[in-house]
């Protein structure tokens, strides 16, 4: 359950701390005092989108914390998964919104957007009015009958998902051998050839092409190469006049300069290097320069050999590697047109087979649904008639459909509130005060059948007055027995139900702020004093007390 909200700079708040009762908490306030911000606030802190709008005008950030009473779930494992502290019952979630980020921790540790929905499943369902049209739309429906059924035939619905999402693979895969298959004599000709005329280059690397092109170079400049270094070579170490002869000589005269003066020791060791190195540099190039030969047959080959190369280049993206990629993809297009024309009888018999599966586990669910659905339409009719609405008739139908991907039936709530009237869609007919009660009677009943901690209605009395208001809060007050339920009402008799009462006030001086209390006492009295007949005399204050008093 929730036991604590704390905000701070959240839109109208500057630091609010809220600690929940484990049983009906009620919130009242004037319209437009801001009473939604607290439930807002709760929804948004398990929620992915959130908007920079909610920091309090004037401020960097806004911060949004959510203690949780864990009594029901075993967490351990998801929390060692994520790398979050267990911190026994007690399970902390905030949110921190900046002008530029979002950042979502439970018990401290950052986390993503899915373990927060993970969690919200868990502890926190509201009933809100977005929440209101969603429940009237069919596609809902069957969602809604699956969760109520789920321990009976979840597992049967789930292995029906995963062979659906198999039967749909093949039927991708069947499409794309049908037409790889249907590729015409003319299509397979001309890949043939683009693969052999790639292969018959026998591309040795993607950089093949610079390798051969410095080969080239060498290869037609061999002449000038052959006289620029063997006469580098003549140059350095040659019999007269050479650059040795010269170093030679000089060697001499710092040798002797060295019998005079041991400090040019070092000098003399650096020249004798230089010389040796000289005499390494002679040596390379005269055996580089005996190495070239002009050949003219490996010349040729080289042209032919880059000429090809340019070819394939020209026609399949400019470089080799692009060249060696299209001979992949063609060489894989070719593979699977003539793996898909064999492919396509054995794809067909598979989908077969598994529709046949698929048709039987389809049978088997809306055997369960159609049991599942008689049980709920009895239970909810009868909730209705709890909620003032006795000449309620309320059915959950089910229809045929072709396979889907959660079986082949169509769901939808069917009611009538008058006796006179059909059976017809829940959205066509039911008013506000209708869909606030059927709205009621189904979270009544899919409470007492899911581990939710905590139930939030947000104007659950919409449309609703007299005997009807009595009816809801006592449903409050019955749900509230098994569950945590925080509700914003505008109805004394629900409000005064309470066994924790949020006043929401909004105070515009210098700025406008919003501030929740906890009413009690004679505080508590005159607020419902005020709901009750708008304004505070003794008439209704004795209403009051005798609300609470019932």
């Amino acid at each position: 359950m929730i036991k604590q909200l704390k905000l701070k700079n959240y839109i109208l708040i500057d630091e609010l701390c809220a600690n929940f009762d484990n049983r009906l908490n009620i919130i009242t306030g004037e319209t437009g005092a801001g009473k939604s911000i607290l439930l807002n606030a709760i929804d948004l802190v398990f929620s992915s989108r959130v908007s920079k709008d909610v920091i309090k005008t004037g401020c960097d950030k806004a911060c949004i914390e959510v203690t949780l009473d864990n009594t029901k779930h075993d967490l351990s494992k998801l929390f060692e998964e994520n790398g979050i502290d267990n911190w026994g019952t007690e399970v902390i979630i905030t949110k921190e919104i900046t002008q530029n980020s979002v950042r979502s921790r439970i018990n401290g540790t950052l986390v993503n957007q899915e373990l927060l929905k993970s969690l919200r499943t868990l502890f926190v369902d509201i009933h809100s009015q977005h929440q209101t049209y969603t429940f009237l739309q069919p596609q809902y429906h069957i969602n809604l009958l699956d969760s109520y059924g789920r321990d009976d035939y979840g597992n049967l619905l789930d292995s029906y998902k995963v062979l659906y999402s198999k039967f749909e693979g093949l039927q991708k895969q069947l499409e794309t051998a049908k037409n790889s298959a249907n590729a015409t004599e003319s299509q397979i000709d001309f890949l043939k050839f683009q693969i052999n005329e790639i292969e018959e280059v026998n591309i040795q690397g993607i950089n093949e092409d610079e390798e051969l092109s410095q080969e080239l170079e060498v290869l037609a400049n061999a002449e000038k190469l052959k006289d620029l270094t063997g006469s580098s070579y003549w140059a350095i170490n040659g019999d007269d006049g050479s650059i040795l002869e010269a170093l030679t000589k000089i060697k001499y005269d710092i040798s002797k300069a060295v019998s005079f003066d041991s400090k040019l020791e070092p000098l003399s060791q650096q020249f004798l290097d230089a010389m040796e190195n000289l005499r390494d540099i002679s040596s390379e190039l005269r055996d580089y320069s005996q190495s070239l030969d002009n050949d003219t047959a490996r010349l040729d080959e080289i042209q032919e050999r880059l000429f090809l190369m340019d070819k394939l280049k020209r026609k399949y993206g400019g470089t080799l590697e692009s060249v060696l990629k299209s001979y992949e993809e063609f060489s894989t297009e070719l593979s699977n047109i003539e793996f898909s024309t064999k492919n396509v009888e054995e794809l067909e018999k598979e989908i077969t087979s598994i529709k046949s599966e698929l048709t039987a586990l389809a049978c088997e669910i809306t055997e369960n649904r159609s049991n599942y659905a008689q049980v709920l339409s009895v239970l909810i009719q009868d909730k209705l008639a709890v909620l003032e609405l006795p000449k309620a008739r309320f059915e959950i139908r089910i229809t045929p459909k072709n396979l889907s991907s959660n079986g082949a039936d169509n769901v939808e709530f069917m009611i009538s509130t008058n006796v006179s009237e059909d059976l017809k869609p829940l959205a066509k007919v039911a008013s506000g005060g209708e869909i606030s009660r059927v709205m009621l009677a189904i979270k009544s009943i899919f409470a007492q059948n899911d581990e939710i901690d905590t139930v939030i209605f947000d104007e659950i009395d919409t449309g609703i007055s007299g005997k009807a208001t009595q009816s809801v809060a006592d449903e409050m007050v019955e749900l509230a027995k098994s569950h945590q339920i925080i509700v914003i009402t505008h109805q004394a008799i629900i409000a005064s139900k309470a066994d924790k009462h949020f006043y929401v006030r909004k105070s515009q001086a210098d700025e406008t702020k919003v501030e929740v209390y906890v009413l009690t006492g004679d505080n508590r009295i005159k607020a419902l004093a005020e709901l009750a007949g708008g304004t505070i005399n003794e008439q209704s204050i004795e209403f009051a007390k005798s609300l609470i008093e019932t």
